[in-house]
Parts: C-alpha cells; sequence; structure tokens
C-alpha cells in the first residue's frame, strides 16, 4: 500500500468507500469554477440566471493525478492493485461522440449541483430517494466488468450537509455483487437500480473543496437535494482497468480491494467467474 493504512482498508471493505482529504486547495479550485461559470453563461452571485437545476460540463482543462496529489493516485492504485493494472486511456461511446477515459488524468467536467430538490423539503438517503443508479451507461454489466473500475468523488467547493452531497447507498456494492454473479450473462445499465429497496446504510458524502472518496464500482447512489443557493461543484472522473477483474488469481495476496470486496460479498475464497455471453458497448 503506498497511500492506504490498514483502517483505510478494512474501511473500504466493510463499508465500500475510503476518504483522502485535501487532494487540492480553494487557490486551486477556484479560478477553474470562475471560468466554469463563464462557460455556463451563468452569474455565480445571482441565481436568477441559473436556468437548470444540475449542469453537467465537459472539461476545458486536464491534470495528470499523480503531478496534483501523489497521495491521490497512491490510493487510487492502491484500491486497483497497482498502477500496472490500470488502462490510461480508453475509449467509449456516449450520447452522440465518442469520448476517453482517461484515468490517469483529472479535468474540470463539473457537475454542478445548482439548485437541485430545492423546492422541497430536504430529506436524507433512503430507499425512496430518486435516480439510485450505478455507473457505467455505455457498456453491458458483468462482474468482473472493467470499464468502470471505480466510483469517484472529487469535492471542488466545501460541502456542508444537506448542500447537495451525493447520496451513497454503502451496504449496496455487496447486493449488486450478488445479482451480478447471479447474471453471468450481463445486465444492462439500470437493471442494479431495484436493488436499493434491499439497502439500510446511507450516507451523504459532505467534505471540503479537495477531498476525494472513492468508492467501489458497484455502488448504488443518487443526486442529493441543494435547497442552499450556493452551487456545489464535483467531479465523477472515470478509472478503467487493462483487463477484466479476476477474483481466480493463484496467488491471494494479488487481489485488489475492489476484487477482495466482492469475494467477501459472495462469502468465498476465490471466484472463477466467466462471462456467459459478449461483452457489449452501446452506441458502437
Amino acid at each position: 500500500m503506498q497511500t492506504l493504512t490498514p483502517a483505510d482498508v478494512e474501511h473500504f471493505l466493510a463499508r465500500g468507500y475510503v476518504t483522502i482529504p485535501g487532494c487540492f486547495n480553494h487557490t486551486f479550485a477556484q479560478p477553474l469554477i470562475d471560468h466554469a461559470f463563464e462557460r455556463m453563461g451563468y452569474a455565480p452571485d445571482d441565481p436568477a440566471t441559473w436556468t437548470e437545476p444540475i449542469r453537467y460540463l465537459d472539461h476545458a482543462h486536464k491534470f495528470l493525478i499523480k503531478d496534483l496529489c501523489p497521495r491521490a493516485w497512491g490510493a487510487i492504485c492502491d484500491v486497483l492493485g497497482g498502477e500496472g493494472r490500470i488502462d490510461p486511456t480508453i475509449h467509449r461511446m456516449e450520447t452522440i461522440h465518442f469520448s476517453s477515459v482517461e484515468s490517469f488524468k483529472w479535468s474540470d467536467a463539473f457537475i454542478v449541483n445548482l439548485r437541485y430538490g430545492a423546492d422541497e423539503p430536504w430529506r436524507p438517503p433512503a430507499p425512496d430517494t430518486a435516480r439510485w443508479h450505478k455507473d457505467g451507461s455505455f457498456f453491458k454489466h458483468f462482474l468482473d466488468s472493467y470499464e468502470q473500475a471505480l466510483l469517484v468523488v472529487l469535492q471542488w467547493t466545501d460541502t456542508p450537509p444537506k448542500a447537495g452531497g451525493t447520496f451513497v447507498a454503502c451496504d449496496s456494492y455487496q447486493r449488486v455483487a450478488r445479482f451480478l454473479a447471479d447474471h453471468p450473462e450481463g445486465v444492462t445499465p439500470g437493471a442494479c437500480s431495484h436493488l436499493i429497496d434491499q439497502c439500510q446504510d446511507f450516507l451523504e458524502l459532505t467534505g471540503q473543496t479537495g477531498d476525494l472518496t472513492l468508492l467501489h464500482p458497484f455502488t448504488l447512489h443518487a443526486s442529493s437535494p441543494n435547497p442552499t443557493g450556493r452551487p456545489r461543484f464535483m467531479t465523477n472522473p472515470p478509472v478503467a482497468l487493462k483487463a477484466p477483474l479476476d477474483f481466480n488469481r493463484e496467488d491471494p495476496s494479488d487481489f485488489s480491494l475492489v476484487e477482495r470486496a466482492v469475494l467477501q460479498a459472495l462469502d468465498v475464497d476465490r471466484y472463477d467467474f466467466r462471462p456467459t455471453s459478449p461483452r457489449e458497448w452501446y452506441g458502437l
């Protein structure tokens, strides 16, 4: 382990996530946020100009993670079993265009929660919260899928409670793992969302500017209401692997934390998973 402590490892295996604080500061983040307001055509101090409750931006700048914050890159490598397993670039088809998943870089492709759900009373996360989902809209999902190897939440603004922090179902990844193990033929994006009804351990991701949270890729999560009048900026940078997850490695010490968590959810020491249908990328 380069960055994670034994306590971090146990926390990831128990609740499916680990947080690395302070990967960058306000001085680094604020010019990018100011530029994002320019790109959106919104005035940061005039909510009347914010025409959408949530805005998804493409990137304007990119940064090598290991240069910006070596601790963050070390943590990502720790969770995934080493830098050698991470694919620097993988191409995918989105709604109308190709994009490149650059696992070694972060960018200012912000998800800006301006006032989502602000017209209703704030409620804590629960199974009936809207839009629970597992990331990965562009591929068929298998137990060993490599296209979305981590769920990454990077805070670009301070996110106090009840201010739009991502809702997380911490105990969902175990249920998703068992569901995918039962469906070696693969499932379509969205097929796991119903498992939220079985979950009980919910979390609102709060934090400070520059905080990084790495979550198991099977984790169900959702946007949360932001009634504060203060925009919440975050990014969800993708991380892809060069090869599918392997739950049957010859040396047990070679299992990544993501793989160990799945084996723990299945209550086995190893698992010889083999897809029974071809992998598919939607839109190709």
